[in-house]
């Protein structure tokens, strides 16, 4: 998973990347096959917002939190895209049965 981590008008730590980093392991964890995320950290004012961008195959999920504090916006954002994931790993799964004209009966 390539992880990529920009910061518009702030500086992007080692101590906010490795935070990010330890939040996405629990992303990764429910459905392992994430290509891409693009992760962008914003101040605003009085706000600090975060978005993250996650590619998947076949699709891209793009979830987006505000807070005052830039690790509660980091720990919403994180919740919300691990709804997406969950959400879209159900819609995804097999969900297929055995034909009628192929399942066998048993005759009395």
């Amino acid at each position: 998973m390539n992880l990529n981590i920009t910061g518009h008008h702030l500086d992007v730590t080692p101590a906010i990347r490795e935070y990010i980093q330890t939040k996405m392991t629990r992303v990764v964890r429910h459905f392992d096959h994430v290509i891409d995320t693009q992760v962008i950290l914003s101040l605003e004012p009085l706000k600090h917002r975060a978005e993250l961008t996650l590619h998947i195959r076949g699709k891209d999920i793009h979830c987006e939190a505000s807070e005052d504090n830039l690790y509660a916006a980091i720990d919403l954002l994180i919740d919300k895209v691990d709804r997406k994931v969950l959400q879209h790993k159900t819609r995804t799964q097999n969900h297929h049965h055995l034909a009628v004209k192929r399942q066998v009966f048993e005759t009395a």
